[in-house]
């Protein structure tokens, strides 16, 4: 089937709110100088009116109701099955576009120069008015048990996690990964790897394809000079002690598929014991009696599903 040399846009949307519509808003504004084929949305069961009266803002819009709330890899892997374009661009719903957030990515996969990059990103501006820092190294047993620890916390110059803090984000380079808030992929390269791998359910499944893509031989790459506005933490704000519980079921499952046997046990036995020690520890040190109960809430969610855990690191 040929493909047309356009870019779709795939939207995971639950519970945005006015988000959404503040999103599709600024892409219906370059949109009017950019060929966009589609704007898939792929709804995971919302209960509040995200998706209300969307036709009114005069987008091809494509809007994929789940009757149950699929997960962001599997949402997004059916938003991908729709598309038809030579691009494809994931992206968050409490993100905003600038003026040419859209045409400068394009262009610069377009260039033949820049035929082996699979994937590319912007600065994506945080509310404080500051680049977040969105671009990570492909993380080691060590990263992750640096976290773990929260060496990383207290000891910021001396230990660092996979996340590329230390950089400030203004100038254009190749990197491991980008945060899959925006994440422009050539469609080709996004199957060749395979999708998104469903068992992650959300974190970390960007982060994975990226390692995959790298192997398949193509680099990644963050423009500097292109921004669009990034809130952060999106809707999974509302729910903290399931963030917490998904981050870290995540991470378990990262492990068991990219380290070895040794390091991703270490890596799970320390989750289990050391870690929600050390958070408990930190959230009575802060005097906050929230993040003592969403810390408790989020690890007894983690308890209960080590069954299911377990079984998934086994395929």
């Amino acid at each position: 089937m040929k493909r047309n040399k356009n870019l779709d846009i795939i939207i995971i949307n639950w519970n945005s709110g006015n988000q959404l519509r503040e999103c599709l808003t600024t892409i219906k504004n370059e949109y009017k100088m950019f060929r966009v084929s589609k704007v898939i949305i792929v709804d995971n069961a919302s209960k509040d009116n995200s998706l209300d009266n969307l036709e009114h803002l005069s987008l091809p819009v494509e809007i994929i109701r789940n009757s149950h709330n699929a997960g962001f890899g599997a949402a997004c892997n059916q938003g991908a099955e729709k598309s038809q374009a030579e691009y494809l661009l994931f992206l968050n719903p409490d993100t905003r576009l600038n003026a040419d957030s859209l045409e400068k990515p394009f262009l610069y996969m377009e260039d033949d120069k820049n035929c082996k990059t699979g994937v590319c990103s912007i600065k994506l501006i945080d509310d404080t008015g500051e680049p977040g820092r969105t671009c990570t190294r492909f993380p080691t047993p060590g990263h992750f048990m640096v976290k773990i620890m929260g060496l990383d916390y207290m000891f910021p110059r001396m230990f660092k996690s996979h996340f590329m803090t230390e950089w400030d984000h203004n100038d254009s380079r190749q990197v491991d990964h980008v945060i899959g808030a925006f994440y422009f992929v050539r469609r080709k390269v996004f199957f060749d790897a395979g999708k998104f791998d469903e068992r992650f359910f959300v974190y970390l499944e960007d982060l994975d394809l990226s390692l995959r893509i790298n192997k398949l031989g193509y680099n990644i790459q963050y423009l500097a000079y292109v921004e669009a506005f990034h809130k952060g933490g999106g809707t999974s704000e509302q729910v903290k002690a399931a963030r917490l519980f998904y981050s870290i079921r995540s991470r378990i499952i990262y492990g068991f598929k990219h380290f070895n046997l040794l390091s991703a046990g270490m890596l799970l036995v320390a989750t289990y014991t050391f870690e929600p020690l050390a958070r408990l520890v930190l959230a009575l040190m802060n005097r906050s009696k929230k993040e003592l109960g969403e810390t408790i809430q989020g690890y007894k969610m983690l308890f209960k599903d080590l069954p299911h855990i377990l079984k998934y690191v086994q395929k």
